[in-house]
């Protein structure tokens, strides 16, 4: 069972130095933890903390991620992270991101994450992010902003 999703969050970052390459250059393993902070603030944004997931014995481990760079980030560029629920199965969660500097698309990326127990087998994903996933009125309600 799998849902379609317009479920996104904005969320804020800017560039600092120690993230940068000698070229001057966002380095691109940066983009992969500016997505978790993205995954990481919807979630907070619909109520739902990670660490409380954690405690719960629910574990989202990244299966799968990627990139696509079109234009590069620089240092002190103040960057706008749009994270996307854009599909939700029994087990896993799929992402999708933009990265913005002025409106400007810099990148995109995706990523697929699976929920396991304390063992590392697979598990349903928690009600919250399920109920919350098919709910349609927080799609519509999100869809507006």
């Amino acid at each position: 069972m799998s849902e379609s999703q317009s479920q996104s969050h904005e969320t804020q970052v800017r560039v600092r130095y120690a993230e940068t390459d000698r070229m001057g250059l966002l380095h691109h393993a940066n983009y992969i933890v500016y997505f978790e902070m993205g995954r990481t603030e919807l979630l907070r944004e619909r109520g739902v903390a990670y660490r409380d997931l954690e405690d719960s014995g629910h574990l989202l481990v990244v299966v799968e991620v990627g990139c696509k760079f079109k234009k590069p980030a620089y240092y002190d560029d103040l960057l706008t992270i749009r994270t996307t629920v854009s599909r939700v199965t029994h087990v896993k969660v799929v992402h999708q991101y933009q990265v913005f500097r002025d409106g400007m698309l810099l990148a995109e990326g995706h990523s697929t994450l699976a929920c396991v127990d304390r063992d590392g087998k697979p598990q349903a994903l928690p009600d919250v992010i399920r109920a919350d996933a098919n709910d349609s009125s927080v799609a519509n309600r999100l869809a507006k902003e």
